[in-house]
């Protein structure tokens, strides 16, 4: 029989959970040292076709937008009245 009334899975549990963060945490410097990372020019690139693309999609919601407003707008001036 065991001294204490702590089972052994408990205390071994906690141990090698701040093993396995530490563990994750070497794990991960060691990868970020393997990173390419990108340099200013591909970052300015990169930046610049974000920018676009959120622009472009802006205008084609803005479009449909407005045509779908004023395709409700037509409908209720034609049938107001009529119910």
């Amino acid at each position: 029989m065991a001294k204490n009334n702590i089972p052994v899975k408990a205390e071994v549990k906690v141990k090698n959970r701040l093993y396995n963060i530490k563990e994750y945490f070497i794990s991960v410097y060691s990868e970020l040292k393997r990173v390419h990372w990108p340099g200013r020019k591909q970052i300015l690139v990169y930046a610049g076709v974000v920018i676009f693309m959120v622009l472009l999609v802006m205008l084609i919601l803005w479009l449909f937008d407005t045509g779908l407003s004023t395709l409700l707008r037509l409908l209720n001036d034609r049938f107001n009245g009529q119910l």
